[in-house]
């Protein structure tokens, strides 16, 4: 008992007697500026849209072309700090291509990232702004994509990211339009929507696609019944037509919930899709 006492005592001594630390400067801080935002007059939308950019480390000391992955959901509240921050990673490792991040902000994602209901009617009641997505693809499309061309060293290569509603989105646009990006990542993607209206499409719309290189990962959860039917359906119609130049990936991560996925899911996506090139091309 007297040794825990005199243990007690010099460590009350010690604390006592040690320093409080000490700010080097009066300075209340420095920022971390992870990226630049930017307002966009959008004719497609009738309305200005903020659009965030991460720069690779390296780009403002060189003139070296990067790629580009645009982040559906890519607001600073939204997606854009941690996938940012994967790109980042990409400068540290190695382990894939550094890139260009362009975060695209959602404000009412029903509407922006869904298609008409035409069979679950309630959807009609319960999501009433819902159905827009044509006319945001149109605002990626035509209005973003030319401005990110023009403004910034890019290489012509490029991607489209998102997860949920935008995984929806993102899959939506590789059967309507598969030519608009050379890479497609849909992580946990809502094609229960409308009734998995999106999937009984596929095979059709596979159907009518031309050959092309192109690359679409798709990565589930466990999401529950709804969600897996119809991310199976997809999976399905994709390998059954397996479209000549497609790379697709179906990653079942069923130990992450539809809202732990995205960071681990993303991390693989990248390190696929915008793969470092052979040793003897670079």
């Amino acid at each position: 008992m007297r040794v825990l006492i005199l243990i007690a005592g010099l460590l009350a001594a010690a604390c006592q007697s040690a320093p409080a630390a000490q700010v080097v400067s009066a300075e209340a801080g420095q920022p971390i500026v992870l990226g630049q935002g930017y307002h966009i007059a959008s004719a497609a939308l009738d309305e200005v849209r903020r659009v965030n950019i991460y720069l690779p480390a390296g780009y403002t000391r060189g003139e070296q072309r990067y790629p580009v992955l645009y982040l559906i959901d890519g607001g600073v509240d939204q997606d854009f700090v941690h996938v940012a921050g994967l790109s980042q990673h990409a400068t540290i490792s190695g382990s894939f291509r550094e890139m260009i991040v362009v975060g695209i902000e959602t404000k009412d994602r029903r509407r922006e990232l869904t298609f008409p209901a035409l069979t679950d009617t309630t959807l009609w009641r319960d999501y009433p702004t819902h159905g827009a997505s044509d006319t945001f693809r149109a605002f990626v499309m035509r209005e973003v994509k030319p401005w990110v061309e023009q403004r910034y060293r890019t290489d012509g290569f490029d991607a489209v990211m998102g997860e949920s509603l935008a995984g929806l989105f993102v899959t939506e646009t590789f059967l309507k339009q598969p030519d608009a990006f050379d890479g497609y990542i849909a992580i946990d993607p809502s094609l229960w929507w409308d009734q998995e209206a999106l999937s009984r499409q596929a095979p059709e719309l596979l159907a009518r696609q031309t050959t092309g290189q192109r690359s679409l990962f798709v990565a589930i959860a466990d999401s529950g019944f709804d969600m897996r039917v119809g991310q199976a359906m997809m999976a399905a119609a994709i390998k059954a037509a397996a479209p000549v130049g497609l790379t697709f990936t179906y990653a079942q991560m069923l130990d992450e919930q539809h809202g732990t996925i995205y960071h681990r899911a993303a991390l693989d996506a990248l390190r696929l899709v915008f793969a470092n090139p052979p040793a003897d091309s670079r």
